[in-house]
């Protein structure tokens, strides 16, 4: 049995503790933030999560997914909103799966709870890390209610405690490689209530896009017929936040670009200026390990924008992964678990970053593309026909355990394919016909 210190009680840490302490191990969990089951910490800033295979994996693993699914809404289509507010419903997959919607608080609460009813799990909120050192794995928490400074001990140190970690800066005092990229879009929350009887006011089984290639918005059902919506736009420029200085102007904005929303949003204006605009961060460093005595899960070692809906369920996989590792090796080998854990995910933390900035221009500009929207076709036809041969991109990373580093390599290839049979003359009526089959086929080799 080892003590261990989870760093950062959000998403991944709840699930780390869960997976932990079922191994037999000692759980300390130190959150800086009040506890979310009694105070409401996400408060109009937060983006509705999707739980993909790779989430559903791990929870099992876990031994959690029935709790979790209890609070989920499962989401089978795209559904786009043009300037006009016409519909095109696209399904994310041939055969009807389902990625699952999810408040994030509700599922941190969720989570935390599930991790409580274990015994060998303490819980410190309001504990802000302010130190750690590596070589003992002893970390330091300032106590935010009483004020006071208290040095923890520990055998390891898990940190999860997000893109801006505090073990993280600790590591990077030695050497360590860091990268972090702002993209020029922010993102604010625009909640979308139910109607006054409780239905929804949309389709609560799509996930509502309204792609404006320069900027989006989106939505994501709630339990309770309301949908979490997310404004993502650049902080200055033409089309911007920094453009809404006031009523009028966001009023305007939205007569332009959301009128089909307008209905839906009868507290637009209080929610825009009350709710925090807040920014969007790439993360990549690396080792995310320290000996045997520390290491990074989450977005403290890969964060991500959210275009694919994969931070949490790429940090859940990072736990069901180093879960798994020690089934394999043993728990008393943390030196080698933690050597194979940082070469099993470090690529994938980097292919998944780049597959949600892919995912971005897909769902901000593509998607209302008729070429983009004809791919889409003949690769469903494809994969209907030759399952065996052909899997779409998105298909591999939210219904699938393939590695995202593979997923990565086989969407660039599937690009270059699919651009020499978009090119084909009179694609547009045979895209159905044998010969684009064959072309296919051919080209997959």
């Amino acid at each position: 049995m080892k003590n261990i210190t989870i760093v950062g009680g959000g998403l991944v840490g709840g699930l780390l503790a869960v997976f932990m302490a079922k191994r037999g191990h000692k759980v300390d969990l130190y959150e800086r933030r009040a506890d979310p089951r009694k105070n409401d910490v996400y408060g109009g800033r937060s983006i509705n999560l999707v739980v993909s295979h790779r989430g559903w994996t791990a929870l099992k693993a876990a031994g959690v997914d029935k709790a979790v699914e209890e609070i989920t809404v499962p989401v089978f289509a795209r559904m786009m909103h043009d300037p006009k507010g016409q519909l095109n419903r696209v399904p994310y997959s041939i055969d009807n799966k389902a990625i699952h919607s999810v408040s994030r608080g509700e599922l941190n609460c969720r989570l935390l709870t599930e991790a409580k009813k274990l015994p060998n799990v303490t819980m410190h909120f309001d504990h802000r890390c302010v130190d750690v050192n590596l070589d003992t794995a002893t970390c330091t928490f300032h106590d935010e209610v009483e004020g006071d400074n208290i040095a923890v001990p520990a055998d390891l140190v898990l940190g999860t405690d997000g893109a801006f970690s505090a073990v993280r800066q600790e590591m990077m005092k030695g050497r360590f490689n860091f990268s972090q990229e702002y993209i020029e879009h922010d993102y604010k929350e625009i909640a979308f209530p139910p109607n006054a009887d409780g239905t929804p006011r949309m389709d609560p089984q799509c996930l509502h896009i309204w792609p404006r290639r320069y900027f989006m918005m989106m939505g994501l059902a709630n339990l309770d017929g309301g949908f979490t919506g997310t404004l993502f736009m650049p902080n200055s420029g033409e089309f911007s936040f920094g453009r809404i200085k006031d009523e009028k102007d966001l009023m305007r904005f939205f007569e332009e670009h959301f009128a089909d929303a307008i209905p839906m949003l009868p507290d637009l204006k209080e929610q825009y200026f009350r709710n925090h605009q807040s920014s969007l961060v790439i993360v990549r460093c690396s080792p995310w390990v320290h000996k045997d005595k520390v290491a990074l899960v989450g977005d403290s070692a890969h964060a991500i924008v959210p275009f694919y809906g994969e931070g949490m369920n790429a940090g859940f996989e990072d736990c069901k992964v180093l879960n798994d590792l020690l089934n394999e090796l043993g728990d008393d080998n943390w030196g080698t678990v933690l050597d194979a854990y940082n070469k099993a995910r470090k690529p994938n933390g980097n292919a998944i970053a780049d597959l949600s900035l892919r995912n971005f221009v897909e769902m901000r500009d593509l998607v209302a593309d008729p070429r983009f929207i004809l791919r889409k076709k003949i690769e469903g036809r494809i994969q209907q026909r030759h399952p065996d041969k052909w899997l779409p991109l998105y298909s591999q990373v939210k219904f699938s355990d393939i590695p995202y580093v593979d997923a990565w390599n086989e969407g660039l290839r599937h690009d270059r394919i699919m651009e020499e049979v978009l090119a084909m003359p009179g694609i547009e009526e045979l895209w159905e016909s044998d010969e684009v089959e064959r072309k296919v086929l051919d080209l997959l080799g």
